[in-house]
């Protein structure tokens, strides 16, 4: 997984690679494994030894073996030890990309799951088949630190701005019971709008960087599909790493985003000037008088603060009590130069490519990806933890 000592400049669009298995007992997940799957899942990351609910079941089936770009050399992948049983797996879902000037299928590796220690050896091979599969670009956007040292000791980098997360107040009381709920499931059913927003009128009145102010001759409209399709082909196409979304690819995406009904209703606005030209876009989920989750914010070059200005005064005047969202590294002087601005640790991005001159364009920023293009909108990490 080492990167070539040269750049490795693709004249034509990589050809598939089937996965090298360095085990007969790895091979690519099928639907009659889902029940196996679900139950590592729940020993995982619920901490229940218990056989999984229908409804987890028909999601991992949908995104993961019913998704538009599904190919097995590309999909997920599990290992079976002696007796047959599933003893480890790891989710991966196939994403479109352009790549240094040609189409590449990109891995988003999501869940990688053991059964205690009797999968280690077992994680170890689906680990060691992804590395010898020599992909043209593999990676992760919520890494723990110890899956981070095994991305990076397997040649792989990690993303330090696309690592964090930012998060902007505009209500702070009902902003800090959103915090509470987040670390605390009991509260998450809990609704206090009503009893917290008498505070918050008088903190908004007496503090007025919890009202961000919209940039002069900016509006938003609401968009759809198409308008964001439009947006999200004209404005990535300065990065010489971005998604490669086709109309259907991108409607499975919103489809399936929206499922996320706990973080609220997917929306997204277009920005436009005061001459009704387009400068930007937004996607998000959320409630007023709850969390706005920011998954994109698309602009063109040199809006960045009309767009993420314009952004932010829209969520606050819609009634949200706060917005979040992955950082990245063209909208960072726009976001800090924000009031009631914070930023945190989420989990590591990573990546792993066998090509030296993606890698060198990652690393120097020239890349966009997160929020649909990444695993923020996926139900795996509220609605089943």
């Amino acid at each position: 997984m080492n990167p070539s000592p040269n750049p490795v400049h693709l004249e034509e669009p990589s050809p598939v690679r089937p996965l090298r298995e360095p085990s007969r007992c790895v091979r690519p997940m099928e639907a009659a494994d889902l029940p196996a799957v679900g139950r590592l899942f729940n020993k995982a990351f619920r901490r229940k030894n218990e056989e999984p609910q229908q409804d987890l079941l028909g999601y991992l089936d949908h995104v993961f073996l019913q998704n538009p770009g599904y190919a097995p050399e590309h999909g997920s992948i599990v290992h079976k030890d002696g007796t047959g049983r599933i003893d480890s797996a790891l989710l991966s879902l196939p994403m479109s990309f352009h790549a240094m000037g040609h189409r590449i299928t990109a891995r988003l590796l999501c869940a990688f799951m053991a059964d205690g220690r009797a999968g280690f050896a077992g994680a170890a091979k689906l680990a060691r088949a992804i590395r010898l599969s020599q992909p043209d670009l593999c990676f992760s956007d919520n890494a723990s630190p110890v899956s981070a040292d095994h991305w990076i000791t397997g040649g792989g980098f990690m993303l330090p701005i696309q690592s964090l997360e930012w998060r902007r107040t505009f209500r702070p009381f009902q902003g800090g019971f959103e915090r509470l709920r987040e670390t605390m499931p009991a509260f998450r059913h809990l609704r206090l709008t009503p009893l917290l927003k008498p505070a918050d009128l008088v903190a908004r009145r007496l503090f007025g960087a919890f009202v961000p102010p919209g940039p002069p001759g900016m509006a938003s409209i609401e968009a759809g599909l198409d308008e964001f399709l439009a947006c999200a082909r004209q404005m990535t196409e300065r990065f010489a790493i971005r998604p490669d979304w086709s109309r259907e690819d991108l409607a499975w995406l919103m489809d399936t985003a929206a499922l996320n009904t706990s973080l609220g209703q997917l929306r997204c606005r277009i920005v436009v000037n005061a001459q009704g030209a387009t400068v930007g876009c937004y996607l998000f989920s959320g409630r007023p008088g709850e969390m706005a989750h920011v998954l994109n914010v698309l602009c063109l070059e040199g809006r960045e603060f009309d767009v993420v200005g314009h952004m932010f005064a829209d969520l606050a005047a819609s009634g949200y009590a706060a917005a979040r969202g992955m950082a990245q590294p063209f909208l960072m002087n726009a976001l800090m130069r924000q009031r009631q601005m914070n930023f945190r640790h989420r989990g590591y991005f990573c990546m792993v490519t066998q090509h030296r001159d993606i890698r060198e364009a990652a690393l120097r920023n020239d890349i966009f990806i997160g929020g649909l293009a990444s695993e923020s909108w996926s139900r795996l990490l509220t609605d089943f933890r």
